[in-house]
Parts: C-alpha cells; structure tokens; sequence
C-alpha cells in the first residue's frame, strides 16, 4: 500500500468547521477511551450520538486505499447522506492537520481523500442535519508510546533528523587480510658465514636497524652485524647460534600495522570494480566495521579460477580489529545515488505488515509506515511515509515496539 500525505480539503469543510462552533452542543468522548469501550455501529465503526442523531465513522480499505465512509442516523434509522453535511479534521503527531470533506454515494457520505497511515490522530468531526449542528472530539491512537528522556537515554535510544543520503549499489565478496609487500622483510646475511650471536627472537617487536644477529664471515673471518631492515615483529626465526647462513632467510619482521585485503573478483563483477571505490569490511563474525578504498586491480587472472586480485588499502588503526590470514568480508560501492530522504538501516522493524521507524516528538514516539526505494546495510531510500527533518529513534528501535506492543495500541476504527 502507498502512503500519502492528505492536503488541504474543499474550503466547504473549513466553512462548515467554523460555523459550527457557533451553536454546536457537543457530545465529546473519552480521549482515552479504548478501541473496546467505544459503541460499535452496524458496519462495525465507532458510533458518535448526539440526542436523537448519530453518526458510524468508519475507515473502509478493502481492496482500496483507506478513506473514510460515515452512515447517518435518527433514533437509530438510517438517515440519507444527502441530508447531512459533514467535515472531519485529523489532528496528527507533531501538528499537522488533514482535512476532509464529504459527498453522498449511495447510502453513506465518503471521504474526499485517502486516510494515510498511521491511523493515529485525535479526531474533529462536525455535522449538519435539520438545521442542527452537532460535534464530536476523541482521540484514536495506534503505534504510540510516551518515554520519558530519561528512560530513553537509560535504554539506549538516539535519534536523528530523516534527510538526504547517498545510497551506493553494492558488490559482497569475500577475501582474507594481508600484510603488504612493503609491511614485510626477510632479514638475510650479507656474506656466507657462521652464526656466532643471536639477539632477536620469535615474536619480539624490533625497530629498524636494530641487532638481531652477527656472523663470522667465511672468507674474512671478521663478524659483521645483521640489523633489522624495517621495524616490526619477528615472525619467523629460521636459525639458531652455531648455524651457517646458507641462502635462507635468518629471520621474517612483520610491520601488523600495514595490512590490505584482497579480493577474489569473479569475471562478472570484474568491469565494475574500480580504483578508489570505498569499500566496507567486517570480519566474519560481522564486528570490527571498516571503511576503505580499492588501491589497486591487478590486471592478471587466475588461470584456473578466472578471477582478479583487488587490493584495498586499511589504515593502521585496522591493525586492532583484523589480524593477517583473518577472512573478511568486503561490500564495495560501485554505483552511488544521491536522495532527497533516507533513514539508516539499522532502524527499520516491523510493525504488522510494514516496514517502519517510530518517529519522535517531544517524548512522543510514534510508528511510521515508509515506502522504500533502494536499500544498503547503512541507508535505506523513503519514498513515503516520513517527511524530511522529522526526527526518528535511529538504536533502541526495538525498544520502542516493544513497549507500543506491550500497551496494546492496536489498528481499530
């Protein structure tokens, strides 16, 4: 179902509204009144009575948009809709006003416009008949809860103004952390020769030119220094005093803090993914969130697999949440949009057969019905149901169902 935003109504209905303020005697309902303790009319809407005349307002939305559908009576007898002139004010959440007037078809009067939702609104309805006036007020609230700031502060609820957003098309992948090439070095000796001290060790964090190890030269016989060629920690330890050098490696420094991911793209992503692309990386377990960017496409493909290596660039402060050899899972953003509304993803639950945020005034919470356009884990695109600058609970959303759920605001009319 589409959601609308009603406008102003005939100048009949604002005509008839003012006017009646002038010799009504009103009947006002309970504010308070429950959906259970209101009288039911024969089409099951709620009954308005003002001495021998009455009014069943009904909201009828079977296999249409919701609008309003009113039967009038005298002494409980149908009364013919043409007799009676009638104009019904919706006062909503936050201070907007929808405004309708009515026309006779068939045996009821019918709304001049769609009842958007939420059906939550304190109601002004004002009639005609026989030269009377009549006026009726109440209150009908679905998906609504008062919490007090400092309750909602204690359960975790913040907010924030609905506005525009840049919605990215995204490509999931995974791939694996690694250090980069320029992150790693094998500590080697110059010269052939025997290994006469060792000052590094497995695991020690070392800093560039330090001593790890000094060799007595084969040919010379002169000991000579080995240093450490890049600050780091020691990965690998290959030899132990008393070994000859030989071509291997005596020792591997690691620097954790220059680490980039890689990514396995198959040939039908391929032409989408680009250099400078931003990139969003969690872990496996879906913690330890990341923003970065694609360094580098490399332009060869795996012969056995077809893909490609893409390479994104983490910063140092990487290093705290992802480890090398982790795997991890990368959305990258190859498309990107800009909207005039969204509210973050995050946000949205369910409330019977929509998708919703509640909406925040003062210490008013209210659910919105949205109709949604495009969607990423971080935005999602409102195409109805919220306007831009309305202030809706962004965490604790959950919080707010449950304490609506929980004081039976339900959908009755």
């Amino acid at each position: 179902m589409k959601i609308y935003l009603l406008g102003a109504a005939p100048v009949m209905a604002l005509t008839l509204l003012a006017a009646c303020g002038e010799t009504a005697t009103p009947e006002k309902e309970d504010a308070a009144a429950t959906a259970s303790e209101y009288e039911r009319g024969p089409h099951r809407g709620r009954m308005l009575r003002s001495g021998p005349f009455a009014l069943e307002i009904t909201i009828f939305e079977d296999g249409v948009d919701p609008e309003f559908r009113v039967y009038a009576y005298r002494d409980d007898k149908p009364v013919k809709p043409t007799e009676v002139a009638l104009a019904i004010e919706l006062g909503r959440l936050g201070g907007r006003i929808d405004r309708f007037s009515f026309t006779p078809q068939d045996d009821f009067l019918r709304g001049s416009g769609i009842v958007a939702e939420p059906h939550s609104f304190d109601v002004r309805v004002v009639a005609r008949e026989g030269g009377r006036r009549h006026k009726w007020s109440y209150a009908a609230y679905e998906g609504r809860t008062a919490i007090t700031a400092a309750a909602a502060k204690a359960g975790g609820v913040k907010t924030e103004a609905a506005g525009p957003a840049t919605i990215s098309d995204r490509i999931d992948m995974g791939g694996r952390i690694e250090i980069t090439p320029e992150g790693k070095a094998d500590v080697r000796a110059r010269l052939p020769g025997l290994i006469v001290s060792l000052d590094g060790n497995l695991g020690q964090q070392v800093r560039r030119g330090q001593l790890l190890a000094r060799v007595e030269s084969s040919h010379s016989l002169q000991v000579y220094p080995v240093t450490a060629p890049i600050g780091g920690t020691i990965i690998e330890k290959n030899v132990n005093v008393g070994d000859t050098t030989g071509d291997r490696a005596l020792f591997v420094i690691a620097d954790p803090a220059k680490l980039h991911a890689e990514f396995f793209v198959y040939p039908r992503d391929a032409e989408r993914i680009r250099v400078g692309q931003a990139v969003t990386l969690k872990n496996l377990s879906g913690e330890g969130q990341l923003q970065a960017e694609v360094e580098a496409v490399l332009p060869t493909a795996d012969v056995a697999s077809q893909t490609m290596m893409a390479h994104v660039h983490l910063p140092p402060i990487a290093s705290r949440t992802f480890r090398p050899g982790m795997g991890v899972e990368g959305s990258f953003a190859v498309a990107q949009t800009n909207v005039p509304i969204a509210v973050r993803t995050k946000a949205i639950q369910r409330f019977r057969d929509f998708e919703v945020v509640f909406a925040r005034v003062g210490d008013t919470y209210e659910v919105r019905m949205l109709e949604i356009g495009r969607r990423t884990p971080e935005w999602t695109e409102v195409l109805g149901g919220l306007r831009a600058g309305e202030v809706y609970v962004t965490d604790g959303a959950f919080l707010i169902r449950a304490d609506i759920e929980k004081s039976g605001a339900s959908h009755d009319h």
